[in-house]
């Protein structure tokens, strides 16, 4: 088979299985549906796997445990729809080129894409790589049941290719998240009298500070780290100074630092007490020297630095982020995807790792 004819067969498969994940609810934590059709594509293709909870992977056929390993992973569950949707969110019809449906952008398209890269390597002999496929549940939420579940099943992974949408771009770095609870104390008093301390002022203090602190060190990729007050809370009567006022901090940290020195930083300029919800969110980059970047920059792959956070944070070893699709229609009413993208998202995974592994041969 001419490799125009396969990357056709690739692309009708994938699409007829993202239209299959779309019509079965897969809202974090609830990716029972979408597990089984994952595990019955692979069946059909006479894949060897293992499920996790609602963890599918696998590895090549010839997995060799001295050669250096690559994972491949994206993840099957979505958000919940919003209000805003006018057509039926698990309904994946497609229109002008289009594949409408819940999770079609964000990430079936990535998804079903190194689906049919990994099935195109699977039985290959003589890889200068190992490849793990791991198809991940709970992304959507950081859950305890996705990702971070399972790492200590998977060997030891050189880098991971973690698939969302992005253009096919290579988003060689990721900004982290911290959310801090904070809560400013005061004392209660009569509004009409000189009396009792008011925590919404002391808050304020604090709060001028986070949205004026600028911390010293800038990523290259990321930029600054940057924080946002979202919430607050104070008062129950018009009349009553508030002894307690809390709010809500945004924090979106950059490789520049680990997430637990910008807690530290802002424990030791602030007066209110500060409470992170998890720390476990971390920031993540790859080294531009690593031979993938390299491949990736001779092949024209634009790269540039992330704001938003995927299952990257939970992973301890290096990894670059690269899907088809685009990050702005994520979570958005009637969110799709080009087909032609995902046809981008086939060839464009194939044509990496095949360079990568020419690179690799050469140097052996």
């Amino acid at each position: 088979m001419n490799s125009q004819a396969f990357y056709k067969t690739y692309l009708d498969e994938a699409i007829s299985l993202l239209q299959s994940l779309v019509q079965a609810e897969s809202f974090s934590g609830a990716e029972d549906k979408t597990a089984i059709i994952l595990s019955e594509f692979l069946d059909s293709k006479e894949i060897e796997y293992k499920r996790y909870g609602n963890n599918v992977v696998a590895r090549n056929e010839h997995f060799d445990p001295t050669r250096e390993t690559i994972l491949l992973n994206s993840h099957h569950d979505t958000v919940k729809p919003n209000s805003g949707y006018t057509k039926d969110p698990f309904e994946p019809s497609i229109e002008d080129g289009k594949l409408f449906g819940l999770g079609s952008n964000d990430a079936g398209g990535s998804l079903v894409s190194l689906i049919q890269t990994f099935g195109h390597f699977y039985a290959e002999e003589n890889l200068p790589y190992n490849i793990i496929l791991a198809a991940t549940a709970e992304e959507e939420n950081s859950g305890p049941g996705g990702i971070e579940s399972i790492l200590d099943q998977l060997a030891p992974v050189s880098f991971a290719i973690v698939g969302e949408p992005t253009e096919m771009k290579m988003a060689v770095a990721e900004k982290g998240l911290l959310v801090l609870d904070c809560l400013s104390k005061g004392k209660s008093g009569h509004a009409a009298r000189d009396l009792g301390v008011n925590a919404i002022y002391e808050a304020m203090q604090d709060i001028d500070w986070f949205k004026n602190y600028q911390f010293e060190e800038v990523s290259e990729y990321l930029g600054p780290v940057k924080m946002s007050v979202t919430m607050i809370n104070s008062g129950y009567q018009h009349n009553v100074i508030p002894d307690t006022c809390s709010f809500v901090v945004d924090v979106r940290t950059t490789d520049a630092y680990s997430n637990e020195e910008v807690l530290e930083t802002v424990k030791n300029n602030v007066r209110c007490e500060v409470s992170p919800r998890s720390t476990r969110l971390s920031p993540s980059s790859i080294s531009t020297e690593m031979d993938i970047v390299k491949v990736a920059k001779k092949l024209g792959i634009e790269q540039f630095g992330s704001p938003t956070t995927s299952d990257q944070a939970l992973m301890s070893f290096p990894s670059l982020k690269m899907g088809p699709g685009k990050s702005e229609r994520s979570h958005t009413a009637d969110e799709f995807i080009w087909l032609e993208e995902i046809e981008s998202g086939i060839v464009g995974y194939i044509q990496l790792l095949e360079e990568l592994f020419k690179q690799k041969q050469s140097e052996s």
